[in-house]
């Protein structure tokens, strides 16, 4: 073995090593985030107009940033925060915090459980770490790029569902502000799949859908258009699982993707000839 090879590979290890240590500090920062939110909950928040709805949205995720923001900024001072929660497209090189504050905020709102906090780190563009906690159940999902998927230190596996027509699918819904052809082309899928799978489950967020295909309780989820912050957690969840990530035509997916599909192997292939009709 050469000195070069063996000094990559030390390196490698160490950096594993260090990724694994952020991991398990990105989880109680996100985790102490995830507390304030669940004191906040309970009541419906009410509102009567756009302006009120986008202040009471914001007012929620500002309650958790402001545990969010210091405390991943101390775990790594030179990455940068995607401030654009909504954004998507690749990202500058270098180190990014992709952070949901309050993914599923909405429904908080609406004293509903389908909720999360969310925090993932991305270098260069490719996620390497991510964690997601659900306050209401106390649940932590986590992913390390290579390492693999747990829920609270247990491993996932996705589903070995072999025929769409017995699988669980889910999309979520578009935007108010979507365009039409987006809108119109996620009717059609749904309408499509509902031919061919089992169940069609339609909401929001996209994250808690994807956190049951990396656990293998459903068998895929797609969704057209879509924010980094919605899917790179559910994304490396899914991969790290054993699951295939691509877009709808079933070509490699990355952030600037109009679409996206992750689903079980054995029904993925039947998912992207649904969605392609």
């Amino acid at each position: 073995m050469s000195e070069s090879i063996q000094t990559t590979e030390i390196a490698a290890t160490a950096d594993s090593a260090s990724d694994t240590d952020l991991l398990a500090q990105t989880a109680d920062a996100v985790r102490t985030a995830g507390a304030v939110l669940r004191e906040r909950f309970g009541n419906v928040v009410p509102y009567r107009t756009r302006e009120e709805l986008m202040s009471a949205l914001a007012t929620n995720d500002d309650a958790a940033l402001e545990v969010l923001r210091p405390r991943l900024t101390s775990l790594r001072p030179d990455a940068r925060f995607v401030e654009d929660e909504l954004a998507g497209g690749a990202l500058p090189s270098g180190e990014w915090w992709v952070v949901d504050p309050a993914e599923g905020n909405v429904n908080h709102l609406h004293a509903l459980p389908e909720w999360a906090v969310t925090a993932t780190l991305v270098r260069d563009n490719r996620p390497v770490l991510t964690v997601v906690h659900l306050p209401l159940t106390g649940e932590t999902y986590t992913a390390l790029a290579g390492a693999g998927a747990h829920l609270d230190g247990r491993p996932l596996r996705v589903s070995p569902t072999a025929d769409l027509g017995l699988g669980i699918v889910a999309t979520s819904q578009a935007r108010p502000d979507e365009d039409e052809k987006v809108v119109r082309r996620i009717g059609s899928s749904i309408t499509a799949m509902l031919s061919d799978a089992l169940v069609v489950r339609v909401a929001v967020p996209a994250t808690l859908h994807l956190l049951n295909v990396a656990a293998g309780r459903i068998d895929a989820f797609w969704q057209f258009a879509g924010a980094r912050a919605d899917l790179l957690p559910g994304a490396l969840l899914v991969t790290e699982a054993g699951g295939r990530i691509t877009d709808a035509e079933g070509h490699p997916w990355t952030p600037q993707s109009e679409s996206f599909l992750a689903a079980a192997p054995g029904v993925h292939t039947e998912a992207v000839a649904t969605l392609s009709r």
